[in-house]
């Protein structure tokens, strides 16, 4: 089971932070406009389902954290600019550090 925050990139690479797989899963409408994601612990993420019954699942028990501080780097330059993502060395904080939707 995933572990939230999850954190979501759309196809554009967009970035979403969503408190957790129900916020989530209600949250998404569209599986193709989805292009990955992790959950907390970087463990990446697979959505199945149908538009507006979005289904999330973990794709593998092996984080990737590096992949996931990479797009989070790539979403701040293009969506943020001027804006610095966390920069916490831990994990947890890292995460701890993104901006939630509907926060």
């Amino acid at each position: 089971m995933p572990i939230g925050p999850l954190i979501i990139f759309d196809d554009d690479y967009h970035m979403y932070v969503l408190r957790d797989p129900v916020s989530a899963e209600a949250w998404w409408e569209m599986p193709d406009e989805y292009a990955c994601g992790f959950d907390a612990l970087a463990r990446p993420l697979r959505m199945t389902g149908d538009p507006h019954q979005v289904a999330l699942e973990l794709s593998g028990d092996e984080p990737a954290e590096a992949d996931l501080r990479r797009l989070v780097a790539d979403h701040y330059q293009r969506f943020l600019p001027g804006q610095e993502p966390p920069r916490a060395s831990d994990l947890s904080h890292f995460v701890a550090g993104l901006p939630v939707e509907g926060s």
